[in-house]
């Protein structure tokens, strides 16, 4: 189906600092592309170069084959943008909201309100239509805001953080939103701090860190890049933990993770269930003792410690962040 983002040698310089480095992407057209990545790792500076907000400096983008910077005006008519922060005027409802960013679009009053009335309905706010967004809760409003950046029909989706800080419910609801919008053929490309959300939606992974790609596939292939399986042990209090780190490094195929306050210590290790009985018994012969011992396949966590040497924290801050839609 081709390509509906490409980005080759992408820089972004932020005074001195370096948000880009060389960046280089492509996502598949009707497919979730997940970008994921370590707080300030770029992933929110590539966003706002792929949908206009901001010139590259160097290297190029392109989106449903327009350039980013030579193209823009039709870059804007293809996508759709819902950042971190809902863009909407709480003095107007929920409906009205829609309107005027319907007419933004140059759609008619006739056809903004028809559009409206469609996407209330799609996101379940049909109901709250007439209520003033500000007695929203978080949930209607990531939902009322995902439902405005789609009143044009775009071709490309871009949601930056769309869950954060929504309840696990809601959570379930907006990702039942994002698979039927790409059943319907709309690409997605999805920054997220959860990295359940892009095991659970994404087709495709891209793990930026300081501005560049470090590693991409599916997030089976990446997963099992860290290892096979990854025997994780809990630490008995009376023992100590960097042994313990010690027997898993001499039997295990990567890097050993030590988790302090949970006195955890994990390996990735080829067949884990075929060498956990020589752990155990090498375990037993340091003398350590196990309050847990089990045997897990890695996680994107896991993808994310090894590539990095660091866990995810919150959003980006490569720049600061401002409400915004295209």
């Amino acid at each position: 189906m081709g390509l509906a983002i490409e980005a080759s040698s992408l820089e972004r310089w932020f005074g001195s600092t370096k948000a880009l480095d060389r960046l280089h992407l492509a996502v598949g057209a009707g497919t979730v592309f997940g970008l994921l990545g370590p707080n300030g790792a770029g992933k929110t500076t590539a966003v706002r170069v792929f949908t206009t907000l901001l010139r590259p400096d160097g290297g190029w983008a392109r989106v449903v084959g327009y350039d980013v910077v030579a193209d823009a005006p039709e870059v804007r008519r293809r996508i759709g943008l819902a950042g971190q922060y809902a863009a909407l005027d709480e003095s107007l409802t929920g409906r009205a909201n829609l309107v005027m960013v319907g007419q933004l679009c140059r759609l008619s009053g006739r056809q903004a309100r028809k559009r409206a009335d469609e996407l209330l309905s799609r996101f379940d706010l049909t109901d709250a239509a007439g209520r003033g967004v500000k007695t929203y809760s978080g949930g209607m409003r990531r939902r009322l805001d995902l439902a405005a950046s789609l009143i044009a029909r775009p071709e490309v989706l871009f949601l930056d953080e769309p869950t954060t800080g929504l309840d696990p419910r809601s959570r379930l609801v907006m990702w039942g939103v994002i698979r039927s919008l790409v059943a319907d053929g709309t690409t997605v490309l999805l920054t997220t701090q959860y990295l359940d959300e892009a095991d659970q939606l994404a087709d495709h992974v891209a793990v930026v860190d300081q501005g560049r790609v470090i590693a991409e596939g599916s997030p089976d292939v990446l997963k099992a890049s860290v290892g096979g399986e990854l025997i994780r042990v809990k630490v008995a209090p009376e023992s100590d933990l960097q042994a313990a780190g010690g027997v898993l490094a001499r039997h295990g195929s990567g890097p050993v993770q030590v988790d302090v306050e949970h006195r955890t210590v994990a390996a990735p290790f080829a067949v884990g269930a075929r060498q956990l009985p020589d752990v155990v018994v090498d375990l037993n012969r340091t003398g350590i003792l196990l309050d847990d011992l089990a045997i897990v396949r890695p996680s994107l966590d896991d993808v994310f410690l090894t590539l990095t040497g660091h866990a995810v924290t919150t959003a980006d801050t490569d720049e600061p962040k401002e409400a915004a839609r295209v």
